[in-house]
């Protein structure tokens, strides 16, 4: 799976390129969330995992979300 940057989020595209959804940072909540791209997807257990893995790396700093800055 790949986690494509876009504006400030983060696109996850499966690697036959479909894309699956966006992960982007709540404020309210502090801390990274994925939106389904389309209801009616469903994720297999793998690509959930993935999924998992990369918020919790996110909220931990172990990865980062590049921004975009409009200065």
């Amino acid at each position: 799976m790949l986690f494509f940057p876009s504006q400030d989020e983060l696109d996850c595209i499966t690697s036959d390129g479909q894309i699956l959804g966006k992960i982007r940072f709540d404020t309210s909540l502090e801390k990274h969330i994925f939106t389904l791209g389309e209801a009616s997807l469903e994720l297999t257990s793998e690509q959930q995992e993935k999924i998992n893995q990369r918020l919790a790396g996110l909220d931990v700093g172990q990865f980062t979300m590049p921004t975009q800055d409009d200065d």
